[in-house]
C-alpha cells in the first residue's frame, strides 16, 4: 500500500451519477415540461442535472474535484457504453462521444452564465436553444425548466458536501411542479 497515494472516488461517483440519472428521468420531465422521451432528450436532461451537481462541488474544490472528475468520466463512460449498445460501431463511438461532450460543455457554460447572473429569462432562453433546438414555441415550457432549474439548484444548494462526498444524493422527493407553472 502507498503512502501517499489517494483513492479515487469512482464508486460515490457511480452513486452520484446513478441518482442525477434516476431524477434526470423522472416523467414530470417529458410529460409535463415537454422533453422529447428521445436519445437527445434524456441526454439533456442528464446533461442539465450533471450540470447542478457539479456547480454545487465546485463550492468547495478544493474538497470535490477529484468527485467532479469522476462524475465527469463516468457519464461519458456511461455514454460510450449506451451508444455501443444501441449498436453504433468503434469507429463511430468516439467521434459521437466527443461532439457529446463537446455539446455538454457548450450547455454547462450557457447554464453556468445564466445562474451566476441569476438571469432566468437567460436560463430560459439556454433551454430553448439546448433542449429544444431553437424551438421557439416551446418558450412556455422551457421557462417551466428553468423556474425548475434555480428551484433545483436552490435545493442542491443545501444539501451537504459531505453527503455529496460520501456518494449520497438524495433529491427532493416532493417536486412541487404548480409553482414552476407561473412567472418568476
Amino acid at each position: 500500500m502507498a503512502i501517499f497515494s489517494r483513492k479515487k472516488p469512482q464508486d460515490e461517483a457511480h452513486a452520484l451519477y446513478v441518482a442525477i440519472v434516476a431524477q434526470a428521468r423522472q416523467p414530470f420531465l417529458f410529460k409535463e415540461f415537454g422533453v422529447a422521451d428521445s436519445v437527445d432528450g434524456r441526454f439533456d436532461m442528464i446533461s442539465l442535472h450533471i450540470f447542478l451537481v457539479l456547480r454545487r462541488l465546485k463550492t468547495d474544490t478544493d474538497r470535490t474535484a477529484d468527485l467532479a472528475q469522476c462524475l465527469f468520466d463516468t457519464m461519458f463512460a456511461d455514454m460510450d457504453r449506451s451508444l455501443r449498445e444501441m449498436g453504433a460501431g468503434d469507429l463511430g463511438v468516439g467521434r459521437r462521444v466527443k461532439a457529446m461532450a463537446t455539446a455538454f460543455y457548450g450547455r454547462l457554460s450557457a447554464y453556468e452564465k445564466a445562474l451566476q447572473s441569476n438571469d432566468q429569462a437567460e436560463l430560459q432562453d439556454a433551454i430553448v436553444r439546448n433542449i429544444f433546438r431553437d424551438d421557439a414555441k416551446k418558450s412556455e415550457v422551457a421557462g417551466k425548466i428553468s423556474r425548475y432549474v434555480l428551484w433545483l439548484a436552490t435545493a442542491l444548494d443545501e444539501c451537504s458536501i459531505e453527503d455529496f462526498l460520501l456518494g449520497q444524493l438524495d433529491f427532493p422527493e416532493t417536486i412541487p411542479l404548480q409553482t414552476f407553472d407561473g412567472e418568476g
